[in-house]
């Protein structure tokens, strides 16, 4: 009904705070790092992607078996209390589970990334 609405509230959140993070390596660029380093920032935008995308196809999907309209309220779901209230359950439970499991997905992708840098900066250090 609405479980695409958590992980976009969570992409909103993710891709604010890599705009933020973004402008603030910008400004740190006279700072020394290494060659191998991906920056958080870009870390948080494959979360982003990742999120926006998912919430994207989520809708799609949605809209497609009618639970979406283009009139308001939008979701017809919210249209009675009784379906409104299983809406919130669907979003608290699998709308929470979806952007739980991008988000592990994720970590996982980027403890890969930092593994393979270290890797790179060690063997860096050796070669000298």
């Amino acid at each position: 009904m609405a479980c695409f609405l958590v992980p976009a509230a969570e992409a909103v959140v993710v891709s604010t705070a890599a705009r933020v993070l973004k402008s603030r390596e910008a400004a740190e660029k006279s700072m020394p790092r290494m060659e191998s380093h991906v920056p958080l920032s870009r870390k948080l935008g494959w979360l982003s992607n990742l999120l926006w995308g998912g919430s994207a196809l989520l809708a799609y999907e949605h809209l497609w078996h009618g639970e979406i309209v283009p009139w308001f309220p939008f979701l017809t779901a919210a249209e009675n209390p009784a379906a409104f209230a299983e809406m919130l359950h669907e979003m608290s439970t699998v709308g929470v589970t979806m952007a739980a499991v991008v988000t592990a997905v994720w970590a996982g992708l980027t403890a890969v990334v930092r593994s393979m840098e270290r890797r790179t900066l060690s063997g860096s250090e050796a070669a000298k």
